[in-house]
């Protein structure tokens, strides 16, 4: 599995829209510190979070979700390649929205073979790489037969076969816009999930800016977790 491409944009917006409640814009001591382009955009290297705007962020957080409305203001898109097994449990969170590589239209039209990279399994588990070079075989088999299909209907039974047979270890490619408050929330469920993959998305939400001090903030002790 893979995690990159990441970009974070939302912050002196999310941040200026923290003191809305109270008007209290002129207590705000975070800053930018470059030059927006000429459509007033940030990126998440130019916003320094100051001193009062954090501490009453943080005030928001532990106040519960229904507080902390600036974190969904805080937008993160990211390239994800995680297997088939991940990505049906990760589609239970309110990410708000996602593109992703086809398996009806691309399974099997590649320029190249499906091979054992195109899956997630432990190198060190013998059985794991036995069952997933059998599919392997036989998705390439499909692959064959749906490349030398004369008629759509062939090309569909191909198609409709290798999808029953594809394991839950697929890699899947998605593009994934979602902000703060979910990521806090996937950060809550999962930084203790007995799967591994968890994990390693776990550690790349605590990469994000400023993560531990707005994501992972009093997670333990929130109102949310009682």
């Amino acid at each position: 599995m893979k995690i990159d491409k990441t970009q974070v944009y939302g912050f002196e917006s999310a941040f200026r829209g923290l003191r809305n409640l109270m008007n209290s814009w002129s207590k705000s001591d975070s800053c930018i510190n470059i030059d927006s382009d000429m459509f007033g955009n940030y990126n998440d290297e130019s916003f320094i979070l100051g001193k009062d705007d954090l501490d009453l962020a943080q005030r928001l957080v532990k106040a519960g979700s229904e507080h902390c409305k600036f974190l969904r203001q805080i937008q993160v898109w990211v390239d994800m390649n995680l297997p088939r097994y991940i990505w049906s449990e990760f589609d239970t969170y309110k990410f708000n929205s996602k593109n992703s590589c086809s398996t009806m239209h691309k399974l099997l039209n590649k320029q190249k073979e499906i091979s054992v990279d195109d899956f997630e399994f432990d190198d060190n588990n013998n059985m794991e790489l036995w069952a997933i070079n059998n599919a392997v075989n036989y998705l390439n088999k499909a692959r064959e037969k749906w490349l030398n299909a004369k008629t759509e209907e062939e090309k569909r039974e191909c198609i409709t076969s290798a999808k029953r047979i594809l394991p839950e270890s697929f890699l899947q490619l998605r593009t994934v816009n979602t902000n703060y408050a979910e990521l806090r929330n996937i950060y809550k469920q999962r930084n203790n999930h007995r799967l591994k993959e968890w994990h390693k998305i776990c550690d790349w939400i605590e990469s994000l800016p400023y993560a531990k001090e707005l994501i992972i903030y009093d997670i333990n002790n929130s109102d949310e977790n009682k």
